[in-house]
């Protein structure tokens, strides 16, 4: 019941941040850039965010030599973007936002995404999921997803993490083939739902 429950209120956000058209009144100026950091970079990760949650987001960029992030932009909502653009693994042109509980997660995607052999990467994924030290994804957090070769044909791709959930303890199916929402890679860390059209 806990779930569904929390699955509700995931989908609702998701709804809210699809279809909200801005707040009343003038919104929050957007918090300062930290020092040495670029707007033209913090721009282009927030474009995969909603536009309404994009002015207090934090960003942050990678270090692809060990992974670790610095922070672009402090923000004052949970939402954490990022530019993924020609790092190892990625496509020419992908930005991506998520919760920033999510952070420890992220980071260990970007190591296994780094691998550009897909059994090798595959493998290290499995093997974490196994010996249990996969990072899991808040539960009910949003996943959005800007990808392409390049800015003009970037398609957005939208996902709710339900770690551990099958189609069970969730009710929904684990294929697509009804047409509606459905769960991938049920019963992992790394499950998730699959909304048609995004």
């Amino acid at each position: 019941m806990k779930r569904i429950v929390l699955f509700s209120a995931a989908l609702l956000a998701f709804s809210a941040g699809v279809w909200a058209q801005g707040g009343r009144g003038a919104p929050a100026p957007a918090p300062p850039l930290e020092p040495g950091a670029s707007q033209a970079d913090v721009d282009k990760a927030l474009l995969a965010g909603p536009a309404n949650l994009r002015n207090q987001a934090t960003v942050i960029k990678w270090n692809p030599a060990n992974w670790t992030s610095t922070t672009l932009r402090k923000g004052t909502n949970r939402l954490l973007c990022f530019d993924k653009s020609g790092l190892p693994g990625q496509l020419p042109f992908s930005v991506e936002c998520t919760s920033i509980a999510n952070l420890d997660r992220v980071t260990q995607n970007m190591r296994f995404e780094a691998e550009t052999d897909r059994d090798k990467r595959q493998a290290a994924v499995d093997a974490a999921e196994k010996d249990g030290t996969r990072a899991k994804p808040e539960f009910g957090s949003v996943w959005y997803h800007l990808q392409g070769q390049d800015q003009a044909s970037a398609r957005p791709h939208t996902t709710i993490a339900v770690p551990g959930a099958t189609a069970q303890s969730l009710g929904l199916p684990d294929n697509g083939r009804q047409g509606g929402a459905w769960i991938m890679n049920a019963g992992t860390s790394t499950a998730h739902l699959m909304i048609p059209g995004h």
